[in-house]
């Protein structure tokens, strides 16, 4: 892979960033519960209301980061510090996005359903990207491939796992946060944890080879061509 097919794959990851985060910041503003990895990040939101949920997310993430030092140790990779300031740079658009989603009026329970299912499709898409991309994982995916590798056991199997965990934890912080009442985690995170990712597949399968395509051809031979072709109209 050379410089320039690289800046252009870190470029894709960080508009990937952005997309998944508007993506969660749709699933927020629906109050129906966000995906199961921004569960607990979100059921924390909702307790201390002083930092808000792309803060949390940030936070959420380095832990996953450490946790994936603590598993890894030697074999952590030091590229993959760079999750840090992508968490940060996640966080930041989450919260630019909840901005720009507090404008719909979401009063009704439809329209919270609906901003559920948009969330999911851009998160989808945006979740893609970064598979497209293919330069470095975002936090709770290289957590669970750290741990997956570690004991040997399929990915797949380890994902599902660690979603149902950050469920039921995102639960458990509820009921004692919030007087044993379930907040921030309902119908949304179940229909996101089903859905996402049959949406991620789609988008995936439906841009990976032109973006493949157009990741991998030199810049500068792309000049070349545009000044070949501008000089044969001449």
């Amino acid at each position: 892979m050379n410089k320039n097919e690289l800046i252009k794959r870190y470029i894709l990851f960080i508009i990937s960033l952005f997309f998944s985060a508007i993506g969660v910041a749709f699933t927020k503003h629906g109050e129906l519960g966000v995906s199961p990895i921004s569960s607990v990040a979100n059921v924390m939101s909702c307790k201390f209301t002083d930092m808000s949920l792309g803060t949390w997310l940030v936070i959420w993430n380095c832990i996953l980061i450490l946790g994936q030092i603590v598993i890894l140790r030697r074999k952590f990779q030091l590229v993959q510090l760079l999750q840090i300031p992508l968490s940060f740079l996640f966080g930041w658009f989450t919260d630019l996005g909840m901005k720009f989603v507090s404008i719909i009026p979401a009063n009704i329970y439809p329209v919270r359903l609906a901003l559920v299912f948009i969330g999911i499709i851009i998160l989808g898409f945006g979740i893609s990207l970064s598979v497209i991309a293919d330069v470095i994982m975002n936090s709770g995916e290289a957590f669970v491939k750290a741990i997956a590798g570690t004991i040997n056991k399929n990915f797949g199997n380890i994902k599902i796992a660690f979603d149902i965990i950050c469920v039921v934890l995102s639960i458990i912080l509820s009921l004692i946060f919030f007087d044993m009442k379930i907040i921030g985690t309902r119908e949304g995170t179940i229909i996101s944890a089903f859905l996402t990712g049959i949406v991620v597949k789609f988008f995936t399968n439906l841009f990976k080879k032109p973006l493949d395509t157009f990741l991998s051809v030199n810049t500068s031979a792309m000049l070349d061509i545009k000044n070949t072709a501008y000089s044969n109209k001449i």
